[in-house]
């Protein structure tokens, strides 16, 4: 009798283990399993080599002295995340604040439709989503507006399953994804009827670089918003507390320094941009955008296992291991920035090219 209950025991454990890791998807949409995790674009012997360069490179975000690596180096933490993200977290790299009696899934849809919402554009119409990872937001945008989009990514293999995401959904009539540096985009001037970029001009050494770009490729009267990641008004770069926080998230997310919330309106009317509304959609009366990093702490100690085990049999590369750590320490420097309000996520800043304007021809980087 005991050989029995053992044996049932075991074979419950190894069948929820199966299905854990062969069948279960991402937390939001399936599409990613576990035993898919792989490196991205990057072969998976290199794995743990380019994660230890890119820990090298980020460790001091603030002391970077070539910004021309930097865009190298943000590929390199997307072929290393992009798999983990799409199997825990969902399509969309991205916050929303909380709505009571809504899901994840459906403050995620609302956040990215305020988005096209607010550029105000027609079905039919050309628009540019800027750093646009494997494309939640796009199908998402598409559904909601009708709108043409385009979305540029740094990361060929975040191209690839964005295309694959497109098609699966249907919506590859609207949605399309270029491999591309939005700083040097591979676009018309004056060729888009508007854009939006959600959490991704962070990545850039010079903000007014990319808004310089998304400036000369929008049409005249054209509306762009962006949510930037920011420092707030009650951030101290004298508490020592309050730079680590910001430099853990810098270092586990790629970003070549945070930059402050009265930044980004200046690096809009440098390029040209009129600033029509601008303002922080993570301050009260928004509820907790960090509530589901602390909600999802359970199930990293889940996923980490599992990962420890694919790993450790070589159906994960060697190194996923340390970069899942590195993703589970910055989500809680994250917590941290929340709850402190020394950080906001989505600093929401609208802006219009001028109606008389043509191109950039005011500003010198």
């Amino acid at each position: 009798m005991d050989s029995m209950v053992l044996i049932c025991t075991l074979t419950l454990l190894f069948g929820g283990l199966y299905w854990f890791i062969c069948v279960h998807g991402p937390a939001e949409q399936k599409g990613k399993r576990a035993v898919d995790l792989s490196g991205g674009s990057i072969s998976a012997e290199k794995v743990q080599d380019k994660y230890k360069q890119y820990w090298s490179f980020f460790r001091r975000p603030k002391e970077i002295e070539t910004a021309e690596k930097v865009p190298d180096f943000v590929d390199t933490f997307y072929n290393l995340v992009t798999d983990i993200y799409e199997w825990g977290w969902g399509q969309s790299f991205h916050f929303s604040p909380s709505i009571p009696g809504k899901s994840h899934r459906d403050e995620t849809r609302i956040h990215e439709e305020m988005a096209v919402d607010l550029i105000q554009v027609s079905p039919g119409n050309k628009i540019l989503d800027v750093g646009c990872g494997v494309g939640g937001p796009m199908r998402a945008i598409a559904r909601h507006s009708r709108a043409n989009v385009v979305g540029i990514t740094i990361n060929e293999y975040q191209v690839n399953r964005a295309k694959m995401h497109n098609k699966k959904a249907g919506l590859d009539s609207l949605c399309d994804v270029v491999c591309g540096n939005f700083l040097e985009m591979p676009f018309d001037d004056n060729s888009f009827d508007g854009a939006y970029s959600i959490e991704a001009t962070c990545h850039a050494p010079k903000l007014e670089d990319v808004y310089a770009e998304i400036y000369r490729v929008l049409k005249p009267g054209s509306l762009y918003v962006s949510y930037e990641w920011v420092t707030t008004h009650k951030y101290n770069h004298e508490d020592p507390e309050h730079r680590d926080v910001i430099q853990g998230i810098e270092r586990g997310d790629a970003l070549p320094g945070m930059r402050s919330y009265s930044d980004i309106s200046m690096a809009a009317k440098k390029v040209g941009f009129e600033v029509v509304e601008e303002r922080d959609l993570a301050a009260p009366p928004a509820k907790p955008w960090w509530n589901r990093l602390k909600m999802g702490r359970i199930a990293y100690w889940r996923n980490h296992i599992v990962v420890t085990i694919l790993a450790a049999i070589g159906v994960a590369p060697k190194g996923t291991v340390d970069v899942h750590e590195m993703l589970f320490k910055t989500a809680d420097y994250l917590t941290r920035g929340g709850e402190s309000g020394i950080f906001s996520p989505m600093h929401m800043i609208l802006c219009r090219k001028p109606r008389d304007a043509n191109c950039v021809d005011n500003y010198d980087s």
